[in-house]
C-alpha cells in the first residue's frame, strides 16, 4: 500500500473513531435524559437538540450559532498554537539549561495550581478584553500539558544516543537538535491531545468572562434568557468539536510516526 494511502486510511479510521465516540455521547446523554425523567422544560436530549438545528425555522438561530463557533474555533486555535510553541520552547530552554529549570520550573507549578477562572479577570486587566487576552487564557491551559510532558521526553533520551553525539564532538544545540527534539515527538503529541480540548475550554472561559462573543458568552447569554435549545445545541456543538480535535490529532500523530519514527524501512 502507498504512503498517501496509508495515510489516507489512518485518517479515515481516526475520524471512524471520532464518530463511534460521538455515537457513545449521544447513547449516554440520551439514557441519562430519559432513564432519570429530567424535566423537560430544563433539559434537552440529542434528538431534541438535532430537530432544532435542522428545523428550518431556526435559519435565524443556526447563524447565530456558526458565528459563535467561528469566533471561538479562531480564539481556540490561537491559544492552542501559541501555548504549544510557548511550551515547546520553554522545554528546550530548560532542557538546555538545567539552572534555569530548576528556578522558573516550581514557580510555573506554583501559578499552575492557581484557578483559572481567577486569573481570567486579571489577565483581561492587564491585556485588555480582546483576542490577545483570550490567547493568553487559552494558552495557559495549554502551555503546561506541553511543557511537562515534552520536558520529560527530552530528559529521557537514551544515554548511548547522547554519549554517541557527545563523542564526535557535538554540542547542546547538536544534541537537541539531532536526538532530543526527534525523540519528544511522540510526547508533543500526547501534550497536544490534552491540550487540545483544554484550549477550547479556555477559549470559552475567555469569551464567558472578557470579550461577550463567542459560544461562551452566547451559552451564558442563553442561560439567563432561558432559551435553553441554544444552550444545550452550543453544548452539543463544543462537545462533538473537542472529540473531533482529538481524533484528528491523534490521526496525524500516527500517520506522522508511521513516516518518520516507525516505519519499516524497504531494501
Amino acid at each position: 500500500m502507498s504512503a498517501p494511502r496509508r495515510a489516507g486510511v489512518r485518517l479515515l479510521t481516526g475520524l471512524g473513531g471520532a464518530v463511534l465516540s460521538v455515537g457513545a455521547v449521544v447513547a449516554v446523554w440520551h439514557l441519562l435524559v430519559k432513564g432519570f425523567a429530567l424535566d423537560p422544560f430544563l433539559t434537552r436530549g440529542p434528538f431534541d437538540v438535532l430537530a432544532y438545528l435542522t428545523d428550518p425555522a431556526h435559519d435565524a438561530e443556526r447563524a447565530v450559532l456558526l458565528e459563535a463557533s467561528r469566533i471561538t474555533a479562531r480564539d481556540a486555535a490561537i491559544g492552542l498554537l501559541s501555548g504549544t510553541v510557548a511550551g515547546l520552547a520553554t522545554a528546550v530552554v530548560f532542557a538546555l539549561w538545567r539552572g534555569v529549570r530548576q528556578t522558573l520550573l516550581p514557580i510555573a507549578m506554583a501559578l499552575r495550581a492557581v484557578p483559572l477562572v481567577a486569573m481570567t479577570p486579571l489577565i483581561a486587566l492587564i491585556f485588555g478584553r480582546g483576542l490577545v487576552a483570550i490567547t493568553v487564557v487559552a494558552g495557559i491551559v495549554t502551555f503546561f500539558p506541553v511543557l511537562v510532558n515534552v520536558s520529560l521526553a527530552l530528559r529521557s533520551v537514551p544515554t548511548s544516543s547522547v554519549d554517541l553525539i557527545r563523542a564526535y564532538g557535538g554540542t547542546k544545540l547538536a544534541l537537541m537538535w539531532r536526538v532530543q527534539l526527534p525523540a519528544a515527538v511522540p510526547a508533543l503529541f500526547a501534550a497536544a491531545r490534552i491540550a487540545a480540548p483544554l484550549a477550547l475550554v479556555g477559549a470559552l472561559l475567555a469569551e464567558w468572562l472578557t470579550t461577550g462573543q463567542g459560544l461562551g458568552y452566547l451559552m451564558l447569554q442563553s442561560l439567563t434568557t432561558f432559551e435553553l435549545d441554544r444552550m444545550w445545541s452550543a453544548v452539543a456543538i463544543v462537545t462533538v468539536a473537542s472529540i473531533v480535535l482529538y481524533a484528528l490529532i491523534s490521526a496525524v500523530e500516527q500517520i506522522t510516526l508511521a513516516k518518520y519514527a516507525f516505519a519499516p524501512r524497504r531494501r
